[in-house]
């Protein structure tokens, strides 16, 4: 670990999505153990040694990587490919500056100045002592959650061979994090007041994660909902299991009991763009604060040409991130009419199931002439003169298709449409009301029939949108990032083949020379015996010096060399413990089937149908094997342990098998079968009597019944006491 503390990643997830520059960025920088670098696009990079070159990767380079392992992990533990998966995101209200981290940065802000007036060293100059710093602190705020006394910390050679020391208690740390307790309660004002529940409506609380664990977080928390608080869930599960039975929501291999989700926009989101005039420019909210999402909505603008929609989160305070804009998006193709007026542009913008906004299509609304009028793509609108745009809106020309509770629904809702969606402080626009029926009905009678109000038929024109997102990698860097992981990985599984041939070799020479020592010992004559273990220990020592960094060709050579020597003492060693079983398993088998041969000799009723011509086969083959495993256990007592064998445990395998193919089919042949004379039925003279008696019964009698059925006409009932 503290060779390549250097290479060790964490905590990178907070520089997504901010600049170098960024004031947080840099304050982090210091904390890290690795280097940060601005990348060309102003973003946050990552510089790291790799396959001994130095190299600059993006933070969504890395955060690809993780993902990339984490997905081989689960495939590996599957033994399935994973083609989906579900990742937890906060939301609602949270402090994204106030968790576990920043408890121990307090801790080590506070050693960090003891060490420096008590042993005048700075931790915070070496990257290695302030990262076993960060790793002592945690572990110390874990002992003061469980323990109220002084919990002593101390480090050995921590700076200059320089041994350091210190304690702390609860209430000294309590005292040290005041400010970070204080705002504890501000994230629950907020999941409150988002939710709309008084803290009477609360029923229970369980709290998760690491720093929940500490008794005054706890404290804060239940004084707040006044209530105890529960942590019956394991922290490091909890978020994972909420994951897990989202998987198997989604999932189509898993049922499980009805469940819904509710997510929502954390953020307002709207829309800025500029009118025709140029002097003036019009914004709408499209999605309001804990608006449900997915959820789609309708604008319709009218225009002569081409425009611009700027998509942003309404209010920047609110939005942990310095950047409020979320992109631009270019409604191209757009013309006037052919009478010259203005063109009906009809705009979809959607959040969808991650959260994620974007506007998703575009078309335009061209009238058709009368010959047109078959084609597949023609509606029919009615001419209306009282649509007027949004209230809150400064252009004139856009309106805003929404449902409201009462409206006809034109809001789209994971592609179908919704009956309703959460209120908005938009009011719809007039052409989605439906008028009151009774109030009609009333009107009626006093008021002449209307006109019919002429119909126009119209057809749809997609439009292109070209869309320029704020942070998102453009189209040329990202395929560059995919085709540089895919050689990565390439280049992992070269270096993890390479590295197994290395580790081969190591464990041949370990466990090897072990075992000469050992179980070996025997089965190796004195000279081979210092000869292989001079190699063993020559190898040993080149691992470790020149062949500690060699192509994966030269292990698999080096274990073969090994293998030569190594494989013949291997093979004598398990000829020894095989062949002494085999032999004994193929002396019972030859006097079993000479026990066989010997009864059919004297006539025993069991063997007596076998022909005489089969047996003799068998007491010849039964010969032939005795005499040849004579002849294999006089030589092999010749040879030593140390010599190969002179004979083989497949040899003795073969016999075996030979003698068996031989004789098990002559000795279990079965006995031929005798005919038992038939019986006269007494009863078949009254056969046409019993039939014609029992006419239909016999019938129903010949069907097959389950078990435990009774027939309702048999006498014999069977009675049964059942508990």
């Amino acid at each position: 670990f503290w060779r390549y503390f250097c290479n060790l990643l964490s905590n990178f997830k907070r520089f997504h999505g901010r600049a170098f520059n960024d004031s947080f960025v840099q304050k982090e920088k210091e904390k890290l153990s690795y280097d940060l670098v601005p990348m060309k696009n102003g973003g946050v990079g990552v510089k790291v040694m790799y396959m001994d070159e130095e190299h600059i990767f993006s933070v969504e380079q890395i955060s690809a990587m993780l993902l990339t392992k984490l997905k081989e992990t689960a495939e590996s533990n599957l033994k399935k490919p994973v083609t989906d998966c579900v990742i937890s995101v906060l939301g609602t209200a949270f402090d994204p500056f106030l968790g576990g981290r920043n408890f121990d940065g307090k801790l080590v802000d506070y050693f960090c100045a003891e060490i420096k007036s008590k042993y005048k060293l700075d931790p915070k100059a070496k990257v290695r002592a302030l990262l076993r710093l960060y790793q002592e602190c945690e572990k110390l705020k874990k002992l003061m959650s469980s323990n109220s006394t002084d919990i002593p910390l101390n480090i050995e050679c921590f700076m200059n061979d320089t041994d350091v020391s210190g304690k702390m208690n609860r209430s000294q740390f309590e005292e040290l994090c005041a400010d970070l307790l204080q705002r504890i309660e501000m994230p629950l004002l907020s999941l409150m007041e988002q939710t709309q529940l008084k803290v009477e409506d609360v029923t229970a609380v369980e709290i998760v994660g690491g720093a929940t664990r500490i008794p005054a977080v706890k404290e804060r928390i239940a004084k707040f909902f006044g209530k105890d608080v529960s942590t019956t869930l394991n922290a490091d599960e909890a978020i994972a299991r909420g994951c897990a039975l989202q998987c198997a929501i989604l999932s189509p291999a898993f049922k499980v009991r009805e469940f819904s989700v509710t997510d929502a926009t954390p953020f307002p989101i709207s829309l800025l763009w500029n009118t025709e005039a140029e002097d003036t420019e019009g914004v709408h909210e499209v999605f309001s604060k804990n608006h449900a999402a997915p959820f789609s909505k309708v604008l319709t603008f009218y225009r002569k040409g081409p425009f611009e929609l700027e998509a942003f989160y309404s209010d920047p305070n609110e939005v942990p991130y310095p950047e409020s804009k979320i992109g631009r998006y270019v409604i191209q193709n757009v013309a006037a009419q052919k009478d010259g007026e203005k063109s009906k542009v009809k705009v979809k913008v959607r959040v969808n199931t991650h959260g994620i906004f974007s506007v998703s299509t575009a078309s335009m609304v061209e009238p058709v002439k009368s010959e047109e009028s078959e084609d597949v793509g023609v509606e029919t609108e009615v001419e209306s003169q009282d649509q007027r745009p949004i209230e809150n809106s400064s252009d004139k020309n856009i309106q805003q298709e929404n449902s409201e509770a009462g409206t006809q629904s034109q809001v789209q809702t994971d592609g179908q449409q919704a009956s309703q969606s959460p209120p908005s402080s938009e009011p719809p626009s007039e052409e989605n009301k439906i008028p009151d029926v009774k109030k009609t009905n009333e009107k009626k009678g006093d008021q002449p029939p209307e006109a019919k109000k002429p119909k126009i038929k119209v057809k749809n024109v997609e439009l292109p949108i070209e869309a320029n997102l704020v942070w998102q990698l453009g189209k040329d860097l990202l395929n560059m990032y995919i085709e540089t992981e895919g050689k990565m990985i390439m280049q992992d599984k070269l270096e993890k083949e390479r590295n197994d041939a290395k580790n081969a070799v190591e464990e041949y020479v370990y466990e090897f020379r072990d075992k000469l020592s050992g179980p070996y010992e025997k089965f190796v004559c004195e000279k081979d015996l210092r000869g292989f273990s001079a190699l063993l220990t020559e190898t040993e020592g080149w691992l470790y010096e020149e062949g500690e960094d060699e192509a994966k060709q030269v292990y698999v050579n080096k274990l073969e060399d090994l293998k030569k020597l190594g494989t013949p003492i291997e093979m004598r060693y398990q000829e020894a413990e095989e062949r002494p079983k085999l032999l004994e398993e193929l002396e019972h088998r030859l006097q079993y089937y000479a026990t066989i041969a010997g009864e059919f000799r004297n006539k025993d009723e069991k063997y007596i149908h076998i022909d005489e011509m089969e047996m003799m086969k068998v007491e010849k083959c039964v010969s032939e094997v005795v005499e040849w495993m004579n002849n294999a256990v006089s030589a092999q007592a010749k040879k030593s342990l140390d010599q190969d064998p002179a004979v083989h445990s497949s040899e003795i395998k073969g016999k075996l098998q030979e003698l068996n193919n031989v004789c098990e089919p002559v000795v279990t042949q079965p006995k031929p079968k005798v005919d038992s004379p038939k019986e006269e039925n007494p009863l078949n003279e009254q056969s046409d009597y019993k039939t014609e008696d029992m006419g239909d019964d016999d019938k129903n009698s010949e069907k097959p019944q389950q078990n435990g059925e009774c027939h309702p006409s048999d006498q014999n009932t069977i009675s049964m006491d059942l508990d």
